[in-house]
């Protein structure tokens, strides 16, 4: 199968294309490659005859056209997005312009080429969303398929966006399209701009650990390795027009996932002091989230599916990746927002 990944020198989008091409897919990486991009994200497979790179923007139709005629992939995966939080309540237009206008842009691209091909029946468009859409739960329950969209930041209206469009192209159009909405991922390659990566670069500089709130805070963490491999599951068997939720299983308050990132420093890099004493609560972010909670039946029981590692276990393999690739994060901390706070509205 040849996949045009878009967004795939991104977190996210490059463990999905390092897995498809050790799985024997095609891939074209389709990014165009802005601040959170890193080539060096898709470097082991780079030179690999079947992977392909084009450099551009999703919000440039002409581009998108040309690419699909190159290219002629057999199905896309849509991961391009802006997909910071506190970014967007500082910019949102560029969430809009991104992640709205870019996923018109992709439909009607991948619409247009689809009914050229003669609307073949195994080309599919899979659309890679967030559980943020759903907004925000109590102390209990989860999110299903059916929890009705409430997204409380622009962020994570620009997804729910997006996602109507993806469903109204397949209902209108007939388009081929499935649809994923994932929890928190975390895992090698991640930007450090979020909080993961942050506290454990914060800690091997002695510098604060920030938690917005009092850190009560609570998400479903997803290694974003165990999330590649559901992705592409979902491509070859999802069902046409259907939604799967991705979770990891493993909620975690903001403070407990911190106080285990430090538990596991403290055996791998001793400090001369636990690094839970650098710990420092700050104002909390606007309209931020109570709890997301992922219920993953739909995809276990369909398709089979369910994560391979506990978060424990996802974290000491994240941070021993970040204690070993000091020159892939080293140069990233110098881009622009990067160990600043933003959204502060």
């Amino acid at each position: 199968m040849k996949i045009l990944v878009t967004g795939g020198a991104g977190f996210i989008g490059s463990a999905v294309v390092r897995l498809a091409v050790s799985r024997g897919h095609a891939v074209v990486n389709l990014d165009a490659l802005t601040y959170a991009a890193c080539l060096e994200n898709v470097a082991p497979v780079a030179d690999s005859p079947l992977y392909a790179f084009e450099q551009a923007d999703i919000r440039d139709p002409e581009a998108l056209t040309a690419i699909f005629a190159r290219h002629k992939p057999d199905a896309v995966m849509h991961l391009a997005a802006e997909s910071h939080v506190d970014r967007s309540i500082d910019g949102p237009g560029a969430f809009i312009e991104t992640n709205v206008m870019g996923t018109y842009n992709m439909l009607q691209a991948a619409r247009s080429f689809w009914e050229a091909e003669g609307r073949p029946e195994s080309f599919r468009f899979h659309h890679i969303s967030t559980d943020e859409v759903y907004g925000t739960l109590g102390a209990t329950g989860q999110f299903t398929e059916e929890t009705p969209y409430a997204p409380n930041s622009p962020y994570s209206a620009s997804k729910a966006g997006s996602d109507h469009l993806v469903r109204a192209w397949h209902e209108t159009y007939g388009l081929p399209v499935v649809l994923t909405n994932c929890s928190n991922n975390y895992g090698p390659y991640h930007f450090p701009e979020k909080l993961i990566p942050v506290v454990i670069l914060n800690a091997l500089a002695g510098k604060p650990l920030p938690i917005y709130g009092d850190g009560s805070n609570v998400r479903d963490w997803l290694y974003v390795e165990d999330h590649a491999d559901a992705l592409l599951l979902v491509l070859e068997k999802g069902a046409l027009g259907r939604s799967y939720n991705i979770g990891g299983e493993n909620e975690r308050s903001n403070l407990e996932l911190v106080q285990t990132i430090c538990a596991i420093l403290d055996k791998l890099r001793p400090g001369d002091a636990p690094y839970a004493d650098l710990i420092t609560f700050v104002t909390d972010r606007p309209g931020h989230d109570a709890r997301y909670a992922i219920d993953p039946t739909r995809i276990r029981e369909e398709l089979g599916w369910r994560p391979s590692v506990t978060v424990e276990e996802g974290l000491e393999r994240t941070v021993r990746w970040y204690l070993e690739n000091e020159d892939w994060w080293r140069p990233l901390l110098e881009r622009h927002g990067v160990g600043e706070r933003l959204g502060k509205a």
